[in-house]
């Protein structure tokens, strides 16, 4: 199935649900005592699952930390990324907290808090294999992207005549570099760095070519999805937000995943 197709199921199967449900949710105007996350439980350092079967990691502590302002009862929900979205307006979750970059296409089924983070992407491929990233110089080579992500529609708008192999979940980015089955990845440039350029099997690989925003900031940022209309909820977690990054909270939990501000600021 081509890219262009699974966003189009996508945000048809969003939409449907989001429409059939507005009724509902505007009745239930609940407090949000208790509230469900939708979390991927495979994208380390913001997430991932233990064998103990707990969830770790930045964006599992940014959800824990949002819970405890606002104290409410929160139940973290493991769900695979292409589900995501759909997931969230069949109500299996009332918002998500998945490192999910706010785009124009998530903004029409979906609303956004303010951002907690962003994050530029960048160009992974063996060290000194590849120089130029320039859409001329990566023709018929193979560019590694997770599919329904604003990096995949980057690499369609400027790479037409590149082979692309779309993957999962940002985690398989670099596990397929790595099994070279791809000629060069593109990735979040701070998992590639955290995650695999820091690894045994990331020795041999190294960045290549400048930060891209493949957004272009049109949207902003990485933030927390929410149904369309669920505003008391959007006010509510943007207010955590803001107390957690007044009181220390938000930086001492950046520092204890990251080297550098990952808010871009």
């Amino acid at each position: 199935m081509s890219r262009q197709l699974t966003l189009a199921l996508e945000l048809v199967l969003a939409l449907t649900a989001a429409f059939g449900m507005a009724a509902s949710a505007h009745a239930q105007a609940p407090g949000w005592a208790k509230i469900r996350i939708g979390v991927e439980a495979n994208y380390p350092p913001f997430s991932q699952m233990g064998t103990d079967g707990k969830f770790s990691g930045f964006d599992i502590d940014i959800a824990n930390a949002i819970c405890a302002t606002l104290k409410a009862e929160c139940t973290l929900v493991s769900q695979e990324w292409d589900g995501m979205m759909p997931a969230l307006n069949a109500r299996k979750f009332d918002m998500i907290v998945a490192s999910m970059t706010i785009s124009e296409e998530r903004l029409k089924v979906a609303d956004f808090s303010d951002s907690y983070y962003d994050i530029p992407s960048t160009f992974i491929a063996k060290t000194g294999a590849i120089k130029d990233i320039s859409p001329a110089a990566l023709k018929g080579k193979t560019i590694i992207v997770t599919r329904n992500t604003p990096r995949a529609k980057y690499i369609a708008e400027h790479y037409k005549e590149s082979q692309v192999l779309q993957v999962a979940k940002e985690a398989d980015v670099t596990m397929e570099l790595a099994a070279a089955r791809g000629d060069i990845a593109f990735g979040s440039s701070l998992a590639a760095t955290t995650a695999f350029l820091k690894s045994p099997e990331g020795k041999a690989f190294s960045k290549v070519g400048p930060p891209i925003n493949p957004s272009g900031n049109k949207a902003g940022g990485t933030g927390i999805a929410m149904r369309k209309g669920e505003e008391t909820l959007r006010t509510k977690v943007n207010a955590a937000l803001k107390t957690i990054t007044a009181n220390g909270v938000y930086k001492t939990l950046n520092d204890k995943y990251f080297d550098v501000n990952i808010r871009g600021e």
